[in-house]
């Protein structure tokens, strides 16, 4: 694959520029940067853009539609990009579970019981164990999916014993606003149901947060964050 030095050079200095500013968050509020996972969301962008970020170092991307990602992770093989850990950020159909079993490093928006079920079983007829995260609508918008903060705590015991997934933390997306700082509330009470789910669930995982975008990341990162999902303060704004 032939890169386009000046885009590589691009997406190389927007991926400085992220790193530094989610240094900066981690520190102000008293965290190791390096507790926090960066994702890179590629969706709709080509592979050779993928290709310049992970010259520049990163590793993890992010897709959100089955239909893009695993023709991606293919052709990313083949381009010598083997080390790539790729996470499904996107909602998921019931009738597509089983499609998204495979290598993914983690599956981050599982926002219902029907989908934790139908993913454990096709996991277990596929002899693997998939990393997942529970969707958590926490602004409550109608646009937005996901259990409910009552819910979570109502299901986890069930979800915690199904044998095809393992339950690693919690996934939110706050509403988009103009002052990034309104959206404090939501990334900190996300942080807080997490506690709650670890007082009272000990035996689950909750050690992963998956909450922050291009506008609100840093916010995010004060708040708690373990992943962050950036796409267009990366790779520019998408077409698509």
């Amino acid at each position: 694959m032939i890169l386009n030095p000046e885009r590589a050079a691009e997406i190389a200095a927007n991926l400085a520029e992220v790193r530094r500013r989610m240094a900066a968050a981690a520190e102000r509020s008293g965290r190791d940067p390096a507790a926090v996972r960066l994702v890179a969301v590629s969706k709709t962008y080509p592979l050779a853009d993928i290709a310049a970020a992970y010259v520049a170092g990163q590793r993890d991307f992010g897709e959100n539609r089955l239909e893009e990602l695993w023709p991606k992770v293919a052709a990313a093989k083949v381009q010598g990009l083997d080390v790539i850990r790729w996470h499904m950020i996107g909602t998921l159909q019931s009738r597509k579970t089983r499609d998204a079993v495979g290598p993914l490093a983690l599956i981050h928006a599982v926002d219902r019981v029907k989908i934790a079920q139908r993913l454990s079983r096709d996991a277990q007829a596929a002899g693997c164990v998939l990393d997942v995260l529970l969707e958590v609508n926490v602004s409550g918008e109608a646009s937005k999916h996901g259990f409910t903060p009552s819910e979570v705590l109502a299901v986890a015991a069930e979800l915690l014993a199904l044998p095809g997934i393992r339950i690693c933390g919690l996934m939110t997306m706050a509403p988009y606003e103009a002052v990034p700082e309104a959206t404090r509330p939501v990334f900190r009470a996300l942080r807080q149901l997490r506690d709650a789910l670890a007082l009272r669930f000990p035996a689950g995982d909750w050690r992963e947060l998956s909450m922050g975008m291009t506008n609100d990341f840093e916010i995010a990162i004060e708040e708690g964050a373990t992943i962050v999902r950036i796409g267009s303060a990366i790779f520019g704004v998408r077409n698509g």
